[in-house]
């Protein structure tokens, strides 16, 4: 099967291997379930048949077959699989004898339920993702040596006798991975969409476009990939005039933008595009000039930090330039939301710039107390941006620089700056995504000794503890708490160069957030957690993930 069919092949990750289970807390679960009821016994697998539900959706069904491919491979033993007929999900679990997979519209769409006796595993859901997070737990019960992806001798496999019934605390269970300060492959995304959703996080948030490089191809602007595309060198320590001269780039075809949206769709993750603006666009500036408040020249960015050159938004050409992005970008991506940055705008070009001056005039643009003339005229821009996109039936996201003067109503607010900004968004009566810097940058050092290339550079720390510790309802009051969609947590590539040190970064750190985003805040416990982490990373080694130690809680730096 391919790829996408068999995404448990290539991180289905698993526990240690677990013999006898007597109580919930030898289940290396991440993250926690709502309820575990432990009972005696274990259910034996090798050979076991896989019956589903003939209703399920093709790639659930696909997805349930690796399971039993994995199985076979390890035990030499085959299953038989096949569509359950004359069973539904009130078949009693004493009648059944194997592996059920079958489908319950009573319950939520991310919501699935367990049940394992000496004889069989039940497991009902609704749909998809409900389906997959179901896998995704049996697949942690059993042996870690599943994943070795060959026949393994002298192991139990069998996953002990109990009942799981789970859903999610947040909707919204984001992830990050900024690919326009460095480049990943169509195959590391996909690695690194494997890795999130079997942590059960739903939205992968595809950071694309940035002044240091432009990374979707899009038709009717060649140049954005051209040119845009390509940086010529690399800021590599803290001295921003210093580079190491070396073209580095590379962008995403249509159709391997297709293909990662696929095989996301598969893993139950939908992707968010971010096209930045009206700030962080040099790569697209580079390529014309045009768009510049001055018309360049302009060059793709060699150093990382803010640049003060933004869209020239005092000429119409320029909307028409977003406008046309964005119809390929509706096109290539059907979520629900679109981001569109917002975040570090600098307003000074647009201070010297008599298109944008005429703009202000026109529009009357004065400053108040709800913010300057340059801030609104950034609401302006949002706001056109918005409506554009609300006649495609889309939704924007933005960074929450967003709510400095007057955002419309039915944005929705990504908290970075700390969570200040997701509070007053949430009082406001805006949704809101929180991923403050505090506890949700994987890019920041996870303790003072790492000193891996990624890492040594970062003046931040956050420990993983800190991580796990993350409140989003904090200081919220209960009307604001529904505005709280989810948790995001960022990785920012700028001194991240490989693969190697992006999963450094990103585990285990990724596990606390996992919990953060689903389990619920009165069943989380950091030394289970701990405990359980440590069941993991056998898996990580059998699959070649590197990863960060997990060390001892660092009182002082976790607080």
């Amino acid at each position: 099967m391919k790829r996408l069919l068999l995404f448990a092949l290539t991180l289905a990750l698993g526990s240690s291997c677990l013999q006898a289970k007597t109580n919930e807390t030898d289940l290396n679960i991440i993250p926690q379930p709502q309820s575990i009821t432990m009972g005696k016994g274990s259910f034996k697998v090798k050979g076991a048949n896989f019956n589903y539900d003939s209703s399920l959706e093709g790639r659930t069904i696909k997805a349930i077959a690796a399971l039993a491919d994995d199985l076979y491979v390890a035990t030499e033993k085959a299953s038989s699989i096949a569509g359950a007929t004359g069973v539904s999900a009130s078949t009693p679990l004493g009648s059944l004898k194997g592996f059920y997979f079958l489908k319950d519209g009573s319950m939520g769409p991310e919501e699935y339920s367990i049940e394992i006796n000496g004889k069989a595993a039940k497991v009902t859901a609704s749909g998809h993702n409900g389906f997959l997070y179901a896998l995704m737990t049996l697949r942690q019960m059993l042996p870690a040596e599943l994943f070795k992806k060959e026949a393994v001798k002298g192991v139990d496999w069998a996953i002990p006798c109990c009942t799981i019934k789970d859903s999610p605390r947040f909707a919204y269970r984001g992830l990050l991975l900024d690919v326009a300060r460095h480049f990943y492959t169509v195959e590391q995304v996909k690695k690194f969409l494997d890795l999130a959703a079997y942590y059960k996080v739903n939205r992968f948030h595809w950071h694309l476009t940035e002044d240091q490089g432009w990374r979707i191809e899009i038709k009717k602007y060649p140049y954005l990939t051209e040119i845009g595309a390509f940086r010529s060198g690399t800021q590599t320590t803290y001295d921003r005039n210093v580079n190491d001269g070396k073209r580095y780039g590379g962008y995403y075809t249509q159709d391997q933008i297709r293909e990662v949206v696929e095989y996301a769709n598969g893993l139950g993750i939908t992707v968010i595009p971010e096209i930045d603006l009206p700030g962080h666009m040099l790569g697209a500036m580079a390529s014309y000039p045009w768009l510049g408040c001055t018309g360049g020249p302009y060059q793709v960015w060699t150093r990382w930090g803010v640049s003060d050159q933004v869209l020239c938004v005092g000429k119409e050409k320029t909307f028409e330039f977003l406008f046309d992005v964005l119809d390929e970008i509706c096109e290539l991506f059907p979520s629900e939301y679109i981001h569109i940055g917002g975040d570090e705008c600098p307003k000074t070009s647009w201070e010297k710039c008599p298109a944008c001056q005429a703009k202000m005039d026109e529009l009357g643009i004065k400053e108040d107390e709800r913010g300057t003339r340059g801030q609104k005229l950034q609401n302006y821009v949002t706001k056109r941006v918005q409506d554009y996109l609300a006649g495609k039936g889309r939704k924007i996201i933005g960074w929450d620089e967003v709510l400095e003067g007057d955002l419309a109503e039915g944005a929705t607010v990504m908290s970075w700056r700390g969570a200040k900004g997701g509070k007053i968004a949430a009082g406001r009566g805006f949704d809101v995504i929180m991923s403050p810097n505090s506890h949700c940058y994987f890019d920041y050092r996870e303790d003072p000794s790492d000193d891996c290339v990624g890492v040594k550079f970062s003046r931040h720390q956050l420990p993983l503890e800190k991580v796990y510790s993350y409140d989003p309802y904090e200081d919220l009051d209960d009307t604001a708490k529904t505005h709280i969609l989810g948790v995001q947590a960022n990785v920012w590539t700028e001194y991240i160069h490989n693969e190697n040190e992006l999963f450094y970064l990103t585990l285990p750190r990724l596990l606390a957030l996992s919990e953060v985003q689903w389990s619920a805040a009165e069943a989380r416990d950091y030394g289970r957690f701990l405990a359980k982490a440590k069941g993991h990373l056998p898996v990580f080694d059998i699959l070649g993930y590197n990863y960060h130690p997990l060390v001892e809680p660092d009182r002082k730096n976790s607080k």
